[in-house]
């Protein structure tokens, strides 16, 4: 669809208001965001949220736009039919139901869709061996905006990256989904971790809900077996070698949204061997225990060492972590290399 031709879509009403913006970003280089409504044929009204970002060349020009588009029409609703509730009880339990379902919802529409253990790029050589789990918290607590995330890069990389958006329910799940979404799209063009990272973070500068991420991003090559990470305040990652574990020397890095970054992100390079299996988690993986997270994580290696593959030492981390009532959510990331 050529950009003229967008407007076209949205409903008559709120087509000049579109194109004023469209035009901003465009000729002066101002930001989008905005809601829109959509009318189609062959059902009723859509709202989409839309948020965008000139991207300048060297002379100060728009070369191209950034934009992430979001269907809010089921949040639109469900606020609606709160308000017009009779009582105040019903409104609230209305409310909480709805938004834990949308929350739910948005949140394993971005998760991976593969279940199990994967090669990354499939088919690929010097594939990587994947598995992921999320660890849902309870059923009466909020939804929170953790992710894990594999996806399979031009030229044979792969992209890697577990992070924790602050806050719970609608406004953490949508704010991780559009979050998400970027960050895989800037990764396909090319986008080095330390980079991307840097152009989230202004991405959240401009966005009209602010708010606060950790996470982790790794970029890794087969070709020289090379893993290139950046975080943003997040926990690195652990690499478990020869039945031991460690956590990878940490570069510096802010939470995203928390400001406008000084200094770009720093982005180290780790070399990984054959056999080495790289494991990311957020923060929560351990909640509802005394003992922290990593050393219990890291008691994991000789499990790991004596493990067949990924799945495997998945298999291991869930019985480690998958018992008892959580408070928050959780997702933890192994990634094994070939031998």
């Amino acid at each position: 669809m050529a950009l003229d031709d967008l407007p076209s879509w949205f409903d008559p009403a709120d087509q000049p208001r579109l194109t004023a913006m469209v035009t901003d970003c465009l000729v002066d280089g101002r930001p989008i965001d905005g809601e829109f409504r959509v009318r189609r044929p062959d059902g009723p009204p859509r709202t989409l949220h839309v948020v965008g970002e000139p991207v300048l060349d060297a002379g100060g020009a728009t070369a191209s736009m950034w934009t992430v588009v979001r269907d809010v029409t089921e949040l639109r609703r469900s606020r609606q039919a709160v308000r017009e509730s009779e009582s105040v009880l019903q409104r609230e339990r209305h409310f909480a139901h709805a938004e834990r379902r949308i929350a739910q919802e948005l949140h394993e529409s971005v998760l991976p869709p593969w279940r199990g253990a994967v090669h990354l790029p499939a088919g690929g050589p010097g594939a990587l061996t994947v598995a992921g789990h999320h660890f849902p918290a309870a059923a009466d607590t909020p939804v929170r905006g953790v992710w894990y995330d594999a996806l399979p890069l031009p030229g044979g990389g792969t992209l890697l990256g577990v992070g924790d958006v602050a806050g719970r329910g609608v406004p953490a799940a949508a704010a991780m989904t559009m979050l998400l979404g970027a960050v895989r799209g800037m990764a396909l063009g090319g986008t080095a971790p330390g980079g991307l990272l840097g152009r989230v973070n202004e991405l959240l500068e401009v966005s009209a809900q602010p708010v606060l991420v950790g996470t982790v991003c790794c970029r890794y090559d087969p070709a020289d077996r090379a893993l290139r990470w950046a975080r943003a305040a997040h926990t690195p990652p652990l690499l478990f070698r020869d039945g031991v574990g460690r956590v990878l020397a940490a570069p510096d890095g802010m939470l995203l949204g928390a400001a406008r970054a000084q200094r770009p992100y720093e982005q180290v390079s780790e070399p990984l061997r054959a056999g080495d299996l790289l494991l990311l988690h957020t923060a929560g993986l351990g909640a509802h225990s005394p003992e922290p997270a990593r050393e219990r994580l890291l008691a994991l290696a000789p499990r790991f060492a004596a493990a067949a593959g990924a799945q495997d030492c998945l298999r291991a981390v869930v019985e480690e972590f998958g018992g008892g009532r959580r408070g928050d959510d959780a997702c933890v990331l192994l990634a094994r290399v070939p031998g």
